[in-house]
């Protein structure tokens, strides 16, 4: 991780955001700038990952009692009084495999734990499967606590939690 700095995103930084979101729009959802400023002004974490310049990760995430219209939030929001819910983490293609993804979700449960936050919350597809995820989640003590179709039926996902 040699030259890697992890700092908040700032609105210059959308359009790497949404060009790294673009290319794992597979995995998430699409999003384009109008978007990115809606989740960014409900996001209470979104950090990214730098190298060289160059956005080499992201990760968005916004705590329990947000106007945040979308179906798994608000699963978990009428299960956990509180919680911060992941939004999205996305590694681009060219540094994956470089502990990018770990850097943040550290990053993550450490501003969680300083604000007596106890329950991260996020989901990742199980159809179509989405197993990098699935191992990744395992490592951080995540488990499964529900599922649900997503996208009109065409996405099933894994609601997962950790509890620190």
């Amino acid at each position: 991780m040699t030259g890697a700095a992890i700092r908040d995103a700032h609105e210059a930084d959308f359009d790497g955001v949404v060009a790294l979101n673009a290319g794992e729009e597979r995995q998430t959802s699409p999003m384009d700038v109008d978007r990115l400023r809606h989740l960014d002004a409900l996001a209470d974490y979104h950090r990214i990952v730098e190298v060289d310049g160059t956005i080499a990760a992201f990760l968005l995430a916004m705590r329990d009692g947000r106007a945040y219209r979308n179906a798994n939030y608000a699963w978990f929001a009428a299960r956990y009084a509180t919680f911060v819910y992941i939004d999205r983490i996305v590694v681009g293609a060219r540094h994956q495999g470089l502990g990018f993804g770990r850097l943040l979700y550290h990053d993550l449960f450490e501003w969680a734990r300083s604000r007596g936050i106890g329950v991260i919350a996020c989901e990742y597809n199980i159809v179509p499967p989405n197993e990098p995820s699935r191992i990744f989640h395992r490592k951080f003590g995540f488990r499964e606590v529900g599922s649900q179709c997503s996208d009109d039926a065409t996405k099933q996902v894994s609601m997962q939690v950790a509890q620190i």
